[in-house]
């Protein structure tokens, strides 16, 4: 496994474009502070930097975070912070819980970072004397009327410095992001002895949505180029019938043997073993982002998004990108003409995405981090 530390460089433009500082929300420390951030795991795992970076400054603030029952099996134990999974398949029994859970509390502030009418309708039974949400450019789903501070988004793209925008908003003066997810030492054993000290790619090749994946022919080439130097493959993801499937048909395409744990991990093992890789290959999806805060290399592959808004944050140029390309093809606009959350609308796009291109990205990561500078770290 490979682990480094992921200083921004000046020139990029993530965390140095963050918003210059202004009259900020608390002059001491609040009492209490609630964040609602149901979904998805990338975007869950990007708020808890913003969130660790409040617990650095303000290590006595109460904070509770109401996050997604999936979303929980990942972050339910993240140190000081008081985790309430959300059951949204629960009906309106999952809000009543959450309400009644918090009815004795009245928070300093309630950070609403989620544009999804279920989060806002779940705001709504939250008592708060401010409540921060995104302004008109990032805002979604009617929030904007759920809110009563809008944080002034960054002039950064990325996600994760729209997320920090809500720390700095508060007060905090340290941007820079670091994570801690732990892992169990059952779940470190575990993947130990599952990549044997020997330098692993790991793949995980399904998104949420199967417009994201790229070709199992891809993949399969992938693992044979990895496998050609010297790193052994192997593929995660969920039990899902697509999933499993997918690994099928990629398996069946390689000339090497790349191991098969789809739908044999937990959210805890598969971060365990993300920790001892030396390097992930996957679309826009969770592990993606979950690689990140581990600081191990990813090598993303995006069409539908744009990777400067959604892409793995350290790794940006390394990113197989034909956004661009396609969006201003099917716009007829360039990206400082779109809105910040246009999405490429073509289920064939990441197709667009060829062998020879991820090929070269690949070579081209390994060469700043070879196999030679491998430590372990859990």
């Amino acid at each position: 496994m490979l682990f480094y530390n992921f200083y921004r460089d000046p020139h990029n433009t993530a965390t140095a474009n963050l918003l210059s500082p202004a009259m900020p929300l608390f002059s001491v420390p609040p009492k209490t502070l609630c964040l609602i951030r149901l979904s998805a795991i990338g975007d869950c795992v990007h708020a808890v930097a913003m969130v660790q970076a409040i617990q650095r400054q303000w290590p006595q603030t109460r904070i509770v975070w109401i996050m997604g029952k999936l979303e929980a099996q990942l972050l339910g134990d993240l140190p000081g912070i008081n985790v309430i999974p959300f059951d949204k398949k629960a009906g309106f029994r999952g809000y009543w819980q959450i309400w009644r859970h918090l009815r004795h509390i009245r928070f300093d502030a309630l950070l609403h970072m989620q544009s999804a009418l279920r989060a806002s309708l779940l705001r709504l039974g939250i008592r708060a004397k401010t409540v921060l949400g995104f302004d008109q450019q990032r805002a979604g789903d009617g929030q904007q009327y759920f809110t009563n501070c809008k944080v002034k988004s960054p002039e950064s793209l990325h996600v994760l410095d729209g997320f920090m925008a809500f720390a700095q908003e508060l007060g905090i003066r340290d941007l820079t992001p670091k994570w801690f997810i732990p892992t169990s030492d059952i779940d470190n054993d575990w993947a130990r002895k599952q990549i044997d000290g020997k330098p692993t790619l790991l793949i995980s090749p399904a998104a949420s949505k199967a417009f994201k994946n790229w070709t199992t022919a891809g993949y399969a080439a992938l693992a044979d180029h990895a496998a050609s130097k010297g790193l052994q493959v192997f593929l995660c993801g969920g039990p899902s019938v697509v999933e499993q499937n997918m690994a099928q048909e990629i398996i069946s395409q390689c000339q090497s043997t790349p191991r098969n744990l789809i739908g044999k991990t937990n959210l805890k093992q598969l971060m365990a073993l993300i920790k001892q890789s030396h390097m992930v290959l996957a679309p826009d999806t969770g592990p993606t982002h979950m690689a990140t805060a581990a600081g191990v290399p990813v090598l993303g592959l995006y069409a539908h998004h744009n990777p400067q808004r959604t892409g793995p944050y350290h790794c940006l140029q390394y990113v197989v990108n034909v956004y661009e390309k396609l969006i201003t093809q099917q716009t007829g606009r360039s990206l400082s003409e779109l809105a910040w959350r246009t999405r490429l609308k073509d289920d064939q796009a990441m197709q667009q995405i060829s062998i020879d291109q991820v090929k070269m990205a690949f070579d081209t990561l390994l060469d700043d981090f070879p196999l030679a500078d491998e430590t372990k770290h859990e």
